[in-house]
């Protein structure tokens, strides 16, 4: 019997190794011998028959080399093995051949020691081996590498891993991962060398990466991350290329320890070269329009500087253009000649229609709940129609706005001919239907005790029906409702609620018992129009003394209960990106009412909002909102509570709701002095915001606003006085609905009614 040689590296090594077996036997088997018995042994996990399946050598087959090399790598490539040894033995019957494998030892127990600031379960997720598997030093060396990363994005850049390994018995491990975090260090100071064209606060508004400041424990600003830093140099880069530098080259920042070793700098070098401009614009190859013509969708214009960004939009542009038209494969290649010695650019489109295509077959996919219909009447496409870029395009974005959806994508794939290309619409259900109860607060009702049981999506035919009650501290609303926004399965939105609610004003109480039927219809994709009656009974109670003393001023309050009969027509243009968090595009709505079809009030309201929201960079929003409204009587005094108030979360954030308005001092029954709230018969006010992501995984968000408006009398001319206010706050979409937070501080505080150092107002959860 003779021992046998180790594991291959090569052939020739083996076929050597199983020479010198046979040799060091005494007895020297000649190649060809013939096997008797084929045995595995030394295997504890891994069972004999599967080890056997690879082995291709069999009993009564012969002996050769080159076989038993085969099979030693075929062994060895189970992963299962450190060692495998192949030897004979000889028996009565002839010979056995024996392969003896030591298998590779298991990690029974991964351990870490010194982590505080990281939690033991998200550092096992970036290992790559788990408890029960085979262990690897090289799967070892990559993970103590990727913890090392996982503790610098935290900001422990300086954080070191030791891994240690224990043998628990002959075939199984124990791993235990020692690591000092030390401090947190973040980047202090970001360096730019070569830049002349932007400021070093320019840039670094551009980049990802921020520099450390007094809330980086909140935002993470100052966290140092290979990649995003990497990626920051592409940013500068194309900022640049949209300015005109066209030769410009970012060099790799480079991060580097300070001397204190307690921050980080960071540098990078810049090489600008010159600016260029746009000296002429041409189009040439396909064109199914007039260069003219499609001179006009471009945003590029001739004498401006040259901007890649404007570039690749403009492309985008004529590419939809022609896609809009039936050509979906169209190709648009700019071509760029450049003059170094007057620094400008000549663009050419050179534009390649393709061919015709059609729309094929319309699949969807994802959508256990939701009925075909709902999503079909969405698509601005159609079987057989020619294909259409912005119809594709206006697909996902009304599912999106839908609500109904996480996701939705709306994708092309080829067709059963060449001429065709099939749809395929996959979206992914989220709930629709809610139940709760909660509660809540708001500055303005104060505590809120609500119950509510809503349906947007009842039946998976996208109607909408509500069962919800409110009770606050100032106020409590009881609806009952249904919507169908596609009635019979027409453009035709048609609805119904009935309603019962109490409100306690300053100076009096009301409480409002309703129906309504309301409709609507939309002219295209972001116009629609609304109509709305409703007949409402509404009761004053608890009325001030002082309004009392002065009856005419107010004789609805001296009445006590009157009715309302009112309709109302809407016209709205949304041409957002998204309508439950738009990040650009406008919101417009005018709205007329009439009160006096019926019932004891007359009068007729007219209300325009503006919306505008722009993005500033990345996830930075700038909008801002204006609202005019004007009242007046139609037969009889406007109703007190119809009039116009401002003040509060929905206007003027600085001031005491519903107490900007025009006043008037009175006297009660015992000659008390008393500021009486007579309400406007104008209003005009605007908000300016800048909302900005504080951690956006969890969906808070910070707000910096600016508001300026007033109500107006008869006698009063708009914008004759305007009051001011600025401040922030917080937003949250938490799991009871959005929460604000904000803090409002009146520039023009009014003696005996605001406070001069501001408020705070509040409000979570939704309220129906």
């Amino acid at each position: 019997m003779f021992s046998g040689g180790r594991v291959p590296i090569s052939t020739y090594v083996i076929i050597a190794a199983f020479l010198f077996q046979l040799v060091c036997a005494g007895t020297v088997f000649a190649e060809g011998e013939k096997i008797v018995a084929v045995t595995v042994r030394g295997n504890k996990r891994i069972e004999t028959a599967a080890i056997l399946n690879v082995i291709k050598i069999k009993a009564g087959d012969s002996l050769y080399a080159e076989k038993t090399d085969a099979d030693l790598r075929a062994i060895y490539k189970m992963g299962h093995f450190q060692d495998v040894l192949v030897s004979t033995e000889e028996s009565d019957k002839g010979i056995v051949l024996v392969y003896t494998v030591q298998e590779k030892p298991i990690v029974r127990d991964i351990k870490f020691e010194g982590n505080k600031e990281l939690k033991e379960d998200k550092l096992k997720e970036v290992l790559e081996f788990k408890q029960n598997t085979i262990f690897s030093q090289k799967d070892l060396d990559k993970s103590v590498i990727k913890l090392k990363k996982l503790y610098g994005d935290e900001g422990y850049f300086l954080a070191e891993v030791t891994p240690v390994v224990a043998k628990r018995s002959p075939g199984e491990l124990a791993v235990t991962f020692k690591i000092v975090e030390g401090n947190k260090i973040l980047i202090r100071t970001i360096h730019f060398d070569g830049n002349k064209a932007f400021s070093d606060s320019k840039l670094k508004g551009v980049m990802e990466t921020k520099e450390k400041w007094f809330l980086s424990w909140l935002t993470g600003a100052g966290t140092y991350k290979e990649d995003v830093l990497k990626n920051d140099a592409l940013l500068i880069a194309d900022h640049y290329l949209n300015n005109g530098y066209i030769n410009v080259k970012v060099g790799e920042p480079t991060v580097k320890l300070n001397a204190a070793k307690d921050a980080l700098e960071v540098f990078v070098g810049i090489t600008e070269g010159d600016q260029y401009r746009v000296a002429g614009i041409g189009f040439k190859g396909d064109l199914l329009e007039s260069a003219a013509e499609l001179h006009k969708k471009l945003k590029t214009e001739t004498g401006e500087v040259f901007s890649r960004a404007t570039l690749r939009g403009d492309i985008a542009t004529l590419t939809d253009a022609y896609g809009d038209k039936g050509y979906a494969f169209a190709n648009v290649n700019p071509l760029i000649k450049t003059d170094p010695e007057k620094k400008t650019i000549d663009l050419t489109f050179d534009l390649d229609k393709g061919d015709l295509i059609h729309i094929g077959r319309i699949a969807i996919t994802g959508n256990p709940k939701t009925r075909d219909k709902v999503i079909r009447r969405e698509l601005r496409v159609t079987e057989e129609d020619l294909y259409s870029a912005t119809g594709i395009k206006q697909s996902k974005k009304n599912l999106m706005n839908l609500g109904y959806f996480e996701e939705a994508t709306v994708a092309t794939a080829k067709g059963s001919t060449a001429d065709k290309l099939d749809v395929n619409v996959n979206v992914k259900e989220k709930p629709t239907g809610t139940f709760s109860i909660g509660g809540g607060y708001s500055s303005l009702d104060g505590m809120i005790g609500q119950g509510s049981i809503q349906q947007n999506n009842f039946l998976g035919l996208g109607l909408t029906g509500i069962l919800s009650a409110s009770i606050g501290g100032y106020s409590s609303t009881y609806t009952l409702g249904l919507t169908d926004p596609h009635f019979l399965d027409s453009k035709w939105t048609l609805g119904s609620d009935i309603y019962r609610s109490e409100r306690w004003y300053i100076d009096f109480s009301q409480r409002l018992t309703g129906a309504d039927i309301k409709a609507g219809y939309p002219i295209s994709d972001t116009l629609g129009t609304f109509w709305l009656y409703k007949y409402e009974v509404k009761k004053f109670f608890n009325v001030n003394s002082t309004i009392l003393m002065a009856p005419l001023l107010f004789p609805d309050l001296a009445q006590g209960t009157t009715t309302t009969s009112l309709i109302s027509a809407n016209i709205t243009s949304n041409t957002t990106d998204y309508h439950l968090d738009p990040s650009t595009g406008m919101v417009n709505s005018l709205t007329a009412e009439y009160a006096g079809l019926g019932g004891d009030n007359r009068f007729a309201r007219f209300t325009t909002t503006n919306t505008w929201f722009h993005p500033l960079y990345n996830k930075v929003i700038f909008s801002a909102k204006g609202t005019l409204g004007y009242i007046q009587q139609t037969g009889s005094m406007v109703p007190i509570d119809e009039k116009f108030y401002l003040g509060g979360i929905g206007s003027l954030r600085g001031y005491n709701d519903f107490t900007v308005c025009p006043t008037t001092n009175a006297y009660d029954a015992n000659g008390v002095p008393a500021i009486v709230y007579l309400g406007g018969n104008k209003e005009a006010f605007g908000n300016a915001e800048i909302t900005f992501p504080i951690v956006a995984d969890a969906g808070i968000k910070g707000v910096v606003f600016f508001d300026a408006g007033n109500a107006y009398g008869e006698n009063q001319a708009m914008f004759s006085s305007v009051l001011m206010d600025y401040g922030g706050g917080i937003r949250w979409a938490s799991p009871m609905g959005p929460l604000r937070l904000e803090y409002g501080i009146p520039l023009h505080p009014r003696f005996g009614i605001d406070s001069p150092s501001g408020r705070f107002v509040f409000s979570i959860g939704s309220l129906f």
